[in-house]
Order: C-alpha cells, then structure tokens, then sequence
C-alpha cells in the first residue's frame, strides 16, 4: 500500500475558507439556508464550515446531522448489523435551501441515501452538495456536487483517506492511497 498526499493541513484550511466565501457568494445570510451533514464523516467537514460561516456571517447557521444508515440500498448486504448514528436535525427544511455536506464523494449513493433521509423533515426548495473530496469517475448515480474542495482522479485500485484531527488526533491530512496488492 502507498499514500500520496493531496491536501495538507494548511491546504485543506484555505480549501474549506473558499469553499465558505463561494457558499456566501450564493446562500448571502443563510436566512433561508441550512446545512445538513452525512453522518459520520461529514459531521466533521460540516461542523468546520459552519464555523467559518459564523465567524464570517456573525451570526448563528442552522445546522444539522444527517444519518443515512437505513436508506442505504446495501444496507442489508452487510455481514454484521449496521449501527445507525444519531441523527440530529433541529429545524424545519420545507422550503428551505438545504446543502448537504459530506468528506467524499464516489458513487453518489451515500447522497441518494441522504436524499431519502432528508424528505422525512420536509420538502426543501432546493438542496445542493458540498464536497471536500470529488472522486471523479466511478459514479453510480447522475450527482454532482455544486461545491468541491478537489477533484481527484481515481483508479479502482485507490481510494481517498481523510484524516482529520478530530478523530486522528494528529494533523489534518488528505491522501490517495494505492492497493498495490496483486490478487
């Protein structure tokens, strides 16, 4: 196995401030915007951006998280039983714009996963996606993130590794990582 870093912990800072300045650019106040963050590893991109937002809003942002465990379409494919996470969604979504935030996208069933969860809290005027990580190629399903932190591209054989210190403990770290194990 090998690693090559693609975004370093300064990187990824002035990665998530832009992608803050573009949500500004098109959300303005966040008066009728919300944010909802894929539960697991999303939570963690989403709780940053808020904060970036409120420093730079002054202001609150409503924000919430999104688990998607039981509308996956595999879900019922796995070994073990699926432990679902909490989801936490504290205001109304009818009518409001909704970005969904999530650490990569692949395949895009996590986002069609997220699609379903989301209805059960209203029907959104619009929804939009926001991903730190764009693994272009591979995609199952016709979605396409409105908001990209980079695009990588990937062959079967690699996949995108986050580490953020939230969970690493250490520094904040992207890498593409190479199976090069020959089967």
């Amino acid at each position: 196995m090998s690693k090559r870093s693609i975004l370093d912990n300064e990187l990824l800072q002035i990665t998530l401030d832009r992608l803050c300045q573009q949500l500004i650019e098109n959300h303005d106040q966040f008066e009728e915007s919300v944010i909802l963050a894929i539960q697991p590893r999303g939570v963690i991109v989403g709780e940053r951006i808020k904060s970036i937002l409120e420093k730079s809003l002054k202001k609150k942002v409503a924000f919430g998280h999104l688990d998607v465990t039981f509308h996956r379409d595999d879900f019922r494919r796995k070994e073990a039983p699926l432990k679902a996470n909490a989801t936490i969604v504290p205001f109304i979504i009818e009518d409001k714009r909704v970005i969904l935030v999530d650490d990569v996208l692949y395949t895009g069933r996590t986002v069609r996963a997220a699609l379903d969860a989301m209805i059960a809290f209203g029907r959104p005027k619009d929804v939009e996606l926001l991903a730190l990580v764009d693994r272009k190629f591979g995609r199952d399903l016709p979605i396409e993130a409105q908001y990209v932190g980079k695009e990588v591209i990937c062959l079967d054989s690699e996949h995108v590794q986050v580490d953020l210190h939230e969970e690493s403990k250490g520094e904040d770290k992207i890498w593409l990582v190479t199976n090069n194990d020959k089967k």
